[in-house]
Order: C-alpha cells, then sequence, then structure tokens
C-alpha cells in the first residue's frame, strides 16, 4: 500500500524526532511538525512523548499560536480545563479570526455538560473556518448529548453534503433515525444518497439492515447483496444478508453466505451457530451436530451453542445428552430462566420429578412468571405428592392470572386430592364459569375427581 506524501511526511518527521530523543542531538523542526508530532503521540496515548516535543516546539518557536492551540488541547485532554481556558483568552486577543480557538473552547464547555454553549462556540467557529464538515460533525455530536436527536441529524446531514466520504457521518444520521423509530425515513435518505454515490457499499449495507427492521427480508437480501458486489471482502455484508436468508428460510443460500464469511477471516461461533442450525433446518442432523459441536469448540462459553446441542438432543428425545449440555449452558449462566425451564423439562421426561421441580422453581426465582411454568411446576409437584406446594404455587399465579380457567381446573383437582371438597368444589365452579369447553382438563388430570357424582353435577348445571 502506498502512502500518501503527506503520510510519508508524517513518518519522517517522527522518525527523525526519536532520532533526536535517543542521540541528544537538537534538529530542527518547522511548528506544523511539531503540532503533528505532538497530536500523534498524543492520538497514540504516549503523553510523555507528546510533551517533550511541545516543550521543545515552544522553544524553537515561542510565539506559534499553533502550538499554543496543541497545548490546550492537551491542557482539555488532562481536565485542567481552567487554564486551558486562560490560553485561550490570551488566543483570541492575538487571533479572534482563529476557528480552532472556537474549538477549543466548545470542548471545555462539552466536558464541563454545557451543550448550549458548546454548540453556540461552534456556530462561531462556521464563520471562520474552510472545513465545514468537521464543525457540522461537532455540532451533531454536542446535540446528540443533549439528546435532540432531530437536530443532531440535521447537522449530521450538513456534515455528510460537505463531504461525501464522511461515513462516521453517515453512520450517526442513522443511528438518529434508528433511535427515533424512522425506518422508512432512514431509507428514503438512504436512497437519496445512493443517487449520488452508486458504489457506496455502506449506504446499501445500511439500506439492507433498514429494509431488515421493518422485516422486508427480500429488500434486505437485495440491498446486502449490492454490498458485496461493490466490496467483495465485506464481511459483515455477508454476514446480514446471511441473516436475511434465514429469514426467507433459504437455509443452503444462507449456508453459503455464512461460509464466505469464514473464508474471508477466521470463523466466528456466530457464524458456526448460523450454519448449524441451517443444517437442521435442511434436515440434516449430522452436519448440524457437527457444526454445533465446532462452536462450542471454538467459543465454550457461548451458552447459546450450548443450548443449541440441548434442543437438538430433546428433539431426538435422547434425553441423557440434553441433560449434560443443558448443565453445561447453565454452568456459563446461572441466572437465565430458559435454561432451567429446559432443565426441568428434560429431568421430567426422564421421571426425575425432584430434579423436574428445582429447574421450575430456578426458573420462577430467575424472573420467568408465564402461566406454562406455574402449571408445569405444579404438576411436576403433583406428581411427588406434594399437593399443598402445588396448590400454593397456583395461588402465586391467579395474583398474575386472576381469571384463568386452566389455573382454576388444576386448584379444583389438586383440593379434592388434599380431601378438601368444599374449596375444591369453588374452584371447579370458577373454572367452569371462565371457560366450560376446556372442563376436561379435570378427566385427564384429576380421573378420581371426575368420577364423583358430585363433580359431575356441578358439571352438568354449566352444560347449557
Amino acid at each position: 500500500m502506498r502512502l500518501s506524501h503527506e503520510e510519508e511526511e508524517n513518518n519522517l518527521s517522527l522518525s527523525k524526532f526519536e532520532s533526536m530523543l535517543k542521540t541528544n542531538k537538537v534538529f530542527f523542526f518547522d511548528s506544523e511538525e511539531f503540532e503533528d508530532i505532538i497530536l500523534h503521540y498524543m492520538d497514540t496515548g504516549r503523553m510523555n512523548l507528546a510533551k517533550k516535543a511541545l516543550k521543545l516546539g515552544q522553544e524553537q518557536h515561542p510565539k506559534s499560536t499553533g502550538l499554543r492551540l496543541v497545548q490546550v488541547e492537551m491542557l482539555i485532554y488532562e481536565d485542567r480545563l481552567d487554564i486551558a481556558e486562560k490560553l485561550l483568552t490570551e488566543l483570541y486577543a492575538i487571533e479572534p479570526t482563529n476557528e480552532e480557538i472556537y474549538i477549543q473552547q466548545a470542548n471545555i464547555f462539552s466536558k464541563r455538560d454545557q451543550h448550549v454553549k458548546a454548540i453556540d462556540s461552534l456556530k462561531t467557529a462556521l464563520q471562520f473556518t474552510d472545513d465545514f464538515a468537521d464543525v457540522y460533525s461537532m455540532i451533531g455530536m454536542e446535540y446528540l448529548f443533549m439528546d435532540e436527536l432531530e437536530k443532531a441529524k440535521e447537522y449530521f446531514i450538513k456534515c455528510l453534503e460537505e463531504d461525501s466520504d464522511d461515513y462516521s457521518a453517515l453512520y450517526n444520521i442513522i443511528y438518529c433515525f434508528d433511535f427515533l423509530d424512522q425506518n422508512n425515513e432512514a431509507i428514503a435518505y438512504l436512497e437519496r444518497f445512493i443517487d449520488k454515490k452508486p458504489y457506496s457499499e455502506v449506504a446499501w449495507h445500511q439500506l439492507g439492515r433498514q429494509y431488515y427492521a421493518l422485516k422486508n427480508y427480500e429488500k434486505s437480501v437485495w440491498a446486502f447483496d449490492y454490498a458485496t458486489i461493490i466490496d467483495e471482502s465485506f464481511l459483515g455484508a455477508y454476514l446480514e444478508k446471511a441473516k436475511g436468508l434465514e429469514k426467507l428460510k433459504k437455509y443452503q443460500e444462507a449456508i453459503d453466505c455464512y461460509t464466505t464469511t469464514m473464508e474471508l477471516d477466521d470463523p466466528t461461533s456466530f457464524a458456526l451457530l448460523r450454519v448449524g442450525k441451517c443444517h437442521e433446518k435442511l434436515g440434516r442432523k449430522d452436519l448440524a451436530l457437527k457444526f454445533y459441536l465446532r462452536t462450542v469448540h471454538e467459543d465454550p462459553l457461548l451458552d447459546k451453542a450450548w443450548i443449541s446441542i440441548t434442543d437438538f438432543y430433546i428433539r431426538q428425545k435422547n434425553f441423557q445428552k440434553a441433560i449434560y449440555y443443558v448443565n453445561k449452558a447453565i454452568g456459563i449462566d446461572a441466572d437465565n430462566s430458559l435454561y432451567w425451564k429446559r432443565y426441568a423439562a428434560i429431568n421430567q421426561g426422564l421421571q426425575f420429578y425432584e430434579e423436574a421441580e428445582l429447574g421450575y422453581r430456578k426458573a420462577f426465582e430467575a424472573g420467568d412468571i408465564h402461566l406454562d411454568t406455574f402449571i408445569l411446576w405444579s404438576q411436576t409437584l403433583q406428581q411427588l405428592g406434594e399437593y399443598e406446594n402445588a396448590i400454593e404455587i397456583l395461588l402465586q399465579a391467579t395474583e398474575i392470572f386472576p381469571e384463568e380457567f386452566e389455573i382454576e381446573y388444576r386448584l379444583a383437582g389438586l383440593y379434592h386430592l388434599s380431601k378438601e371438597t368444599r374449596k375444591g368444589n369453588f374452584h371447579l365452579n370458577n373454572g367452569l364459569r371462565i371457560n366450560f369447553k376446556n372442563h376436561t382438563i379435570i378427566q385427564e388430570n384429576f380421573p378420581n375427581m371426575w368420577k364423583k357424582k358430585t363433580v359431575q353435577n356441578i358439571i352438568e348445571k354449566y352444560r347449557n
């Protein structure tokens, strides 16, 4: 890769400066060279070298405004704002039309969370600058800090109009559209931008993301396709295209896209996992398992991969292997209610009811308050003969689901099992009142109660 003339000069200046430090000789640099050297060291976090360069620069060029402005930047970086502001006041008296004075003043205001004042300073800088794009971008950032997304978007758009290659501005524009839930407006803007710059792979990629957000997967894949045609090494566009193809159930094409990402760079656990999912959708069970196992080999801490293997074995009804892999996932994220729910379901399949009960309890403690969790939990306790605990669980559920027939029928059955017939009949009446059609829940889950004549008489009362 060839360096630009400016980059070559900067590299020469840096080499010359570092050589001077090693030999203790004093070389002459013009003030702009010193500015570039100082800013390079600041950008790379080597503040000691930046300070040495500033000291030498000011010794050689004591009246340089540029070096003093770099000093201001350094002071702001170190949060020495009062000293920086004092130095800016002195510089303003010398060069009141220097836009950098207003830009640095804006940086001070911004550090103090005085964003309106920062914007005012930047607007003054616009009167003296030739680099409108940079100042517009800074104004946009100040509006972002204030959560004024419409204004921020307006100034990032101005920035991009000045410099159509400023992709950070384009990303910020789309961020604003996304935050404001303006996907259609974002699409219209991107289409106008693409009309002017049809070979902008970044714009095509962002257009694809907008269509994906709107669930228009055909258009999404179409846009990502253009991004990959323009830049055949655009890894992100291939990944997004593959996700869109999955949504369209074009699993083989999705696999091809994911495979391309793995050819462009080292395989990621995400891509390996998705390839496994696609193979499973296509009925290629052996290949699916192979990619799931490659995923956990690539990233042993990726709980979603362990869960994918768990679900694979659940679908095969191989509960012994499923329990091994769900335990791996729980070991990584013990607060995930979905993992505990699987743990419970697998143990129930193995008829290990105590372990199943633990799983449902842990799922509840991790925040799962779905109706089916309460139902399955109470069923497990019923199978363990713990009727009182099962009733307690369902009474808790009534606080969240106050008019739920399934809870009422199960409470009726459990009270009958506990010999509390009056309470059982109360809940039976509730269930029949709410939903008569599903009263067969009693027959399926509580056959002895179903056979009782008194129960059949209550059911008959609601039949018509």
